[in-house]
């Protein structure tokens, strides 16, 4: 297979980490290793930079362009930092001029189809508790949406991918201090939010109706002698 022409590996260690290694196999035009970098990331980046834009689409579309970036400057990874982090920035700075850009022309509209935190809903449950998961979904993705965007940022970077607070002050480029202040902050503006509409939600909560309820009348109806 010919190889295209790439930025020389950079100088390692005697014990690279794996990290380095893929990144070395990647140099090396290895198919399979910017297939195990892409698919190792994906969801940790998409989630970060729909935590910049808010909207699907436009994550989706700055995660690919940030990869593009990334594996033509490949070379200029040199582990001091993971390859998470590493494309992270990517991604964020990525996310965050496609921000500034689009400030620029018109206001951020608002989209009530977006997606952040996605709870398992397994079509074979009861269609109740399926609506209450999807209410509760609904519920808190509004609520983080409405953060403002250096809350948001930290919130989803700590909260949503667990990263640690060293490693969210890294990505961020910010101070432990100021991610644990901004953290407390999300986390205020967040139970507030929650607050404020949590009342209608609790209205549906516990639901019993359709099979459950079925369900119920069709024993009684079984024990009083009816079929």
């Amino acid at each position: 297979m010919s190889k295209l022409a790439m930025p020389a590996t950079p100088a390692v260690a005697q014990n690279p980490s794996s990290d380095m290694l893929l990144v070395q196999r990647a140099l090396a035009r290895e198919a399979d290793a910017f297939r195990a970098i892409i698919k190792t990331h994906n969801q940790r980046l998409f989630r970060i930079a729909r935590g910049v834009v808010r909207n699907d689409a436009e994550a989706e579309d700055i995660v690919q362009e940030a990869y593009v970036h990334a594996f033509a400057s490949l070379a200029a990874f040199r582990g001091e930092s993971s390859l998470a982090t590493w494309l992270s920035r990517i991604v964020i700075n990525e996310a965050l001029g496609r921000l500034r850009k689009r400030r620029r022309v018109v206001a951020m509209p608002e989209n009530p189809e977006a997606r952040i935190i996605r709870f398992p809903l397994n079509p074979s449950d009861d269609p109740e508790r399926t609506m209450a998961q999807r209410q509760i979904l609904a519920l808190v993705e509004r609520a983080t949406d409405s953060l403002p965007d250096i809350y948001r940022m930290v919130f989803v970077a700590r909260v949503i991918e667990g990263l640690s607070m060293e490693e969210t002050a890294d990505l961020l480029g910010l101070r432990p201090e100021t991610v644990k202040t901004r953290l407390h902050r999300a986390r205020a503006l967040l139970r507030k939010a929650l607050d404020d509409e949590i009342g209608p939600v609790l209205l549906d909560a516990f639901p019993f109706a359709g099979r459950r309820c079925e369900r119920l009348t069709q024993a009684v109806m079984g024990r009083l002698g009816f079929e």
